[in-house]
């Protein structure tokens, strides 16, 4: 055979969304692909113990959370659960179909690509071993994902507790439940046991949940969850955690003060680690940070040439759909000799409580320290009619523009459903639309999405001033 015709041989360490846009699109460049996937089943976290599970779950308890919480005078309502172990059945049922349907059964049938099931370890920098097996492809992409990250807190070791890799397996709705972390998983799975009828409450190390966002948002969002019955501690600091007589008891001290809580189960969900420690990068020279996740550049190469990462493995944004670009831009850039770099600079964002936290591109603060002459617009809920009509007003829309261009540069939204208003704002950043140019825009009167075009007025008018639909 002509060398010249010798396709590539791509590896791809892992199973989940990166490694598997990677292995399409290596696929589609003519490359031989043998993807190597252990520990959790084919998908990896988002379709088996992530997104799929857990937003599901928050739907169901979001059903049962409406049907005894009208915001309507005049309609009673009484709801039970009578099969919660079939809710989480069902939720089983639409994770396996989903694992089917878009991983197992889009798994070409083909002499270029080789699936195995095993762990994969560096033995050098060049050489794979899985399952006694020696590997020494072309390239190399580790996309091994993430996992919950344990805090070392005395006595946890010995203590039962919940990830989000088990809670949502749980076929007994809890009596009680502390959770420790206050970001999003924490939040979405509080709310959600909340819901379902636990008593929950939040233990959070920083002084406000979810810290990297404004207080505004904070503020707003630990409202909402007190007033459905989720307590929020912040400020803590955990110093031993155990088990007795079927409780967990956590001690703590709250702004100096020592505190002690107790329930019938713990969550911990207090961030994220790499999948890198039985990979044998020791044996390679490759560079982690302090944490273990793979040190890439915009390319996203690792110290070494023929080594990429993408995905949870190289840290933050640990979202599924960035984690399937990254395999798939990562690819490219192992195949091909032209370099792509990343580009997350409209990057939106969800957190699927109720209400949503969403985002996209600079808050006011960031935009501050880059130094962008910003000006802010908060549009309440109250002001958009479709909020008042659903008689549903919790939350606020915020725009951030650059005064010089009147382009905008970001946003946050707290709102139900807020998350769909995310790709309009997203697609104005993109392509420099002005805030003018939205508020000459149509919005359909009673849609959510006309509080965009009466935040962009707000920035030079006083809605309360404006008749219905007036610009």
């Amino acid at each position: 055979m002509d060398c010249c015709n010798i396709k590539k041989h791509l590896v791809i360490i892992g199973g989940g969304s990166a490694a598997f846009a990677a292995a399409i699109r290596a696929l589609e460049l003519d490359a031989r692909v043998t993807m190597i996937n252990a520990g959790l089943p084919i998908g990896g976290t988002c379709v088996n113990v992530g997104c799929v599970p857990s937003k599901n779950l928050i739907r169901a308890a979001e059903a049962f959370h409406k049907t005894r919480h009208t915001n309507f005078p005049g309609i009673e309502t009484n709801s039970r659960i009578s099969d919660f172990p079939g809710i989480i059945e069902q939720k089983r049922n639409l994770v396996a179909r989903l694992r089917t349907k878009k991983y197992i059964n889009i798994l070409p049938e083909s002499d270029d690509f080789r699936l195995i099931d095993g762990f994969a370890k560096f033995i050098d920098p060049k050489t794979i071993e899985v399952n006694g097996e020696l590997i020494r492809p072309d390239k190399i992409i580790i996309a091994t994902g993430a996992s919950p990250k344990i805090p070392p807190i005395a006595g946890l070791a010995e203590t039962p507790y919940l990830t989000n890799e088990t809670a949502f397996e749980l076929e007994e709705i809890p009596e009680s439940l502390i959770v420790l972390g206050g970001r999003y998983i924490a939040l979405e799975s509080a709310q959600m046991f909340s819901r379902f009828g636990t008593r929950v409450v939040i233990l959070q190390r920083s002084k406000r949940i979810l810290p990297t966002e404004t207080e505004d948002i904070t503020d707003k969002l630990t409202y909402c969850l007190i007033r459905e019955g989720v307590s929020v501690i912040t400020d803590v600091n955990i110093e031993e955690v155990k088990s007795a007589n079927n409780l967990i008891h956590v001690d703590t001290t709250v702004k100096g003060a020592k505190r002690s809580f107790e329930a019938t189960h713990l969550l911990v969900a207090t961030g994220r680690k790499p999948n890198t420690a039985r990979l044998g990068l020791e044996n390679t020279g490759v560079e982690t940070d302090n944490q273990g996740f793979l040190v890439v550049d915009d390319n996203l190469h690792s110290s070494l040439a023929h080594i990429y990462g993408a995905g949870d493995v190289i840290g933050a944004p640990m979202f599924v759909y960035t984690a399937a670009y990254e395999g798939k831009l990562a690819a490219e850039n192992a195949l091909n000799v032209t370099q792509i770099k990343r580009d997350y600079t409209v990057l939106p964002w969800v957190i699927f409580t109720d209400p949503q936290v969403a985002g996209v591109g600079l808050d006011e603060n960031q935009a501050e320290e880059l130094g962008i002459d910003a000006d802010v617009a908060i549009l309440p809920l109250s002001e958009v009619p479709r909020a008042l009509a659903a008689s549903d007003t919790r939350g606020f829309i915020k725009l951030i523009r650059d005064q010089k261009s009147d382009k905008l540069v970001g946003a946050r939204i707290i709102a139900p459903e807020g998350s769909e208003l995310l790709m309009e704002i997203a697609l104005a950043i993109k392509f420099g639309i002005t805030v003018g140019q939205i508020k000459g825009m149509f919005h359909p009167y009673l849609t959510l999405s006309e509080g965009i075009k009466l935040a962009a007025i707000a920035f030079s008018k006083d809605v309360n001033e404006l008749s219905c639909c007036a610009t």
